[in-house]
């Protein structure tokens, strides 16, 4: 809405605005409302599960909100971006359910609502944007059921591995900001939106680093997943997933490798000696305590974007 009232002042500061905004929305939101959110019941073999346990979870659901909310009022906002934000909602709506169900969704049930999910945005991509990938400064036209493949691919494992590094105080929050801003300054995507995102992340980590008062659960870092997907598609460099979320990629996407193969191939043994998440491995047989994994994981992947960046 602001967006479009200020659109014609080109002096006004409105990204700004919208930053101080919408971090003072979701400061204030997380005060109030964390106290409604189901509580934490503590995972099986998660490393220091007890220490989350009573804990607030499923503060995703005001992470998302407001940023939805921020997004319609801070951003250009048409049809397609509508279906989008939706869609991001509805990847929110199903990890809230399942953060508070009593007992928790089987794998099939949150795959194929997954599943779903990423059919309807990529096809809301290319049902609105040209099938184009930029890569090494040229432009190629990639036939359209061959990206909607793709695109599915990128979208289902985007929810999954940021899914899986919530799992330390601070780390999911902190790796998604790190990969939007590198979006950000590598001069692509919807920069407004990526703005308005990382000012409710950064609200939501004032309560989140450790140790934490709030948990994300499904309901923040599934949706994250999506936005992330999202914004790698309309920087038309999918390709860039890759390194500007390649620490996820290792946390996240090992511990599915690992159960994968095992289950096909009814193995007992592989990857026997890496625990799952990567963080899990670090605190609970390298001894890291949760600041160092979160800093650590992050200098890596600054360092990695950072020379991407440089190549760009």
């Amino acid at each position: 809405m602001f967006y479009y009232i200020f659109k014609s002042h080109p002096g006004f500061p409105l990204v700004t605005v919208a930053v101080i905004c919408t971090f003072a929305i979701a400061f204030v939101s997380f005060k109030m409302f964390s106290r409604l959110l189901p509580r934490d019941k503590g995972r099986e073999f998660a490393v220091n599960a007890e220490k989350a346990q009573g804990k607030p979870r499923g503060a995703g659901i005001i992470l998302i909100s407001v940023f939805i909310l921020c997004a319609a009022l801070f951003t250009k906002i048409n049809p397609e971006q509508i279906i989008n934000l939706v869609l991001i909602y509805a990847a929110m709506l199903t990890g809230f359910l399942d953060d508070a169900a009593k007992v928790p969704w089987g794998e099939l049930k949150k795959g194929l609502l997954d599943l779903g999910i990423a059919g309807g945005l990529v096809a809301n991509y290319v049902i609105c944007n040209k099938t184009q990938i930029i890569l090494f400064d040229k432009i190629y036209t990639v036939p359209g059921p061959v990206y909607v493949i793709l695109g599915v691919i990128l979208v289902w494992t985007s929810i999954n591995v940021v899914n899986c590094t919530d799992g330390v105080d601070g780390l999911c929050a902190s790796l998604s900001m790190v990969t939007i801003f590198f979006f950000w300054q590598a001069g692509i995507g919807n920069t407004e939106m990526n703005y308005v995102m990382l000012a409710a992340l950064a609200a939501y980590l004032w309560f989140n680093c450790s140790p934490s008062l709030i948990l994300m659960g499904d309901a923040g870092s599934r949706a994250l997943g999506v936005f992330i997907a999202l914004i790698a598609m309309q920087s038309h460099r999918p390709h860039l997933f890759i390194p500007f979320a390649i620490v996820m990629i290792i946390d996240g996407g090992l511990g599915l490798l690992k159960l994968s193969v095992r289950r096909v191939f009814h193995s007992t043994t592989f990857m026997d000696g890496i625990r799952t998440p990567i963080h899990d491995h670090a605190r609970k047989l390298k001894g890291y305590g949760d600041t160092q994994v979160v800093t650590r994981f992050v200098i890596v992947q600054v360092v990695i974007c950072m020379a991407v960046i440089y190549l760009l």
